[in-house]
């Protein structure tokens, strides 16, 4: 007769419940918060709308103002407009922002799983079933299927908060979930 104890780990342990990523359970709590999802979209956004607020300043601060006279009797002075270099800055504020969200949020979340707000708060874009980063491509699409979420009035973005997943329509549609790194 041996008297060696058992195993370590040779304890029960209990079964893993089926269609849920490893090491998640049905009330999501290995998921990442809204909160957290909201917060990261906060950050991701700032850089976005400084541009466009930069942008936005300009054209109203470089108005062009005119006076004209008629036979020196009348005058009377006008906006015209934005002039045409503040309508090239702000065209440049624009581009800027589109090429930075679309590298923070298609490119480098596709690569990595996180933007840069989502890595600030600690957390990733995984396949549901392979767990890792998605790909560009799929990103790509994921911010597009977004516009679901935007249709139904907002709602599809609450989704998270009685989610199983915590998955927005489309996670959903996308089959991603949101998981802290």
């Amino acid at each position: 007769m041996s008297s060696q104890p058992p195993p370590p780990g040779g304890g029960y342990q209990p079964p893993r419940q089926i269609g849920l990523a490893q090491g998640s359970t049905a009330d999501g709590s290995h998921y990442t918060p809204w909160f957290t999802r909201v917060l990261a979209y906060v950050i991701d956004s700032i850089p976005v709308y400084l541009l466009a607020i930069i942008g936005g300043v300009v054209l109203y601060a470089f108005r062009q103002v005119e006076t004209v006279c008629v036979d020196g009797a009348f005058c009377a002075t006008g906006d015209s407009g934005p002039s045409t270099t503040a309508w090239l800055i702000f065209s440049v504020c624009v581009l800027i922002a589109m090429v930075f969200y679309l590298w923070n949020l298609v490119v480098r979340q596709g690569n990595t799983g996180s933007s840069i707000g989502k890595k600030m708060m600690k957390f990733k874009v995984v396949g549901e079933r392979t767990q890792q980063p998605i790909g560009v491509l799929k990103s790509l699409l994921r911010q597009i299927a977004h516009g679901v979420d935007v249709l139904i009035c907002y709602i599809g973005f609450l989704f998270p908060l009685w989610d199983a997943k915590r998955q927005t329509i489309a996670d959903k549609l996308m089959k991603t979930v949101c998981v802290p790194l």
